[in-house]
């Protein structure tokens, strides 16, 4: 299966509240799609428990617990290995916080993305969904999918497809943007099922 883990700086902090927050009310979309969700920060279990239902009030979920879990790496060494660490972001001993990363791996064990957010930036995770219906469908199909593109959208052939024999690749047709330079290499069909 797909996976997404997904790292904090701090427990009882705004941005990372309405950020799982938001997770709370996805779950049912990352399920739909076969992705696990796992968060991690340098808190410890009681503080994540305790920050879970402020979490689940914030959102007026009716569960009374997390849809997933967080790893509790007080350590950092989980963090440090994945580096998941922002050293300009310390806690009161001083000691490095993780930082706003994503990581989205595939199900052949392979990371297929990682982003680094600052902590004053909150993580938009309708953006990651759209990223993982994006790596979902051209896993295995021989599309790529341009700027903005949702779901159901006019995907784009990869270059690696030559013209010759292309209706048989795409039945549904395709279509060349024109440009200056006489290349036809701006391919588009829709989005293949």
């Amino acid at each position: 299966s797909w996976c997404i883990l997904f790292s904090h700086p701090a427990d009882y902090t705004p941005v990372c509240t309405t950020e799982l927050g938001k997770c709370v009310e996805l779950e049912p979309e990352f399920k739909k799609r076969g992705v696990k969700m796992i968060a991690l920060s340098c808190d410890d279990v009681p503080s994540h428990e305790g920050w879970s239902k402020d979490i689940i009030e914030y959102v007026k979920c009716s569960s009374d617990k997390l849809p997933y879990p967080i790893i509790s790496d007080k350590s950092r060494d989980l963090a440090v290995k994945l580096g998941m660490v922002d050293p300009a972001e310390k806690d009161n001993a001083g000691l490095p916080l993780t930082c706003r990363a994503v990581f989205i791996i595939g199900p052949d064990k392979k990371l297929k993305l990682s982003m680094l957010y600052p902590a004053t930036t909150g993580r938009n995770f309708a953006e990651i969904l759209r990223v993982i219906d994006s790596l979902q469908l051209t896993m295995n199909k021989k599309v790529a999918t341009p700027e903005g593109w949702q779901q159901g959208g006019k995907c784009m052939v990869l270059p690696s497809i030559p013209q010759e024999g292309i209706e048989k690749v795409f039945p549904k047709g395709v279509t060349v943007q024109p440009v200056p330079s006489g290349k036809a290499y701006l391919r588009f069909t829709p989005q293949p099922e």
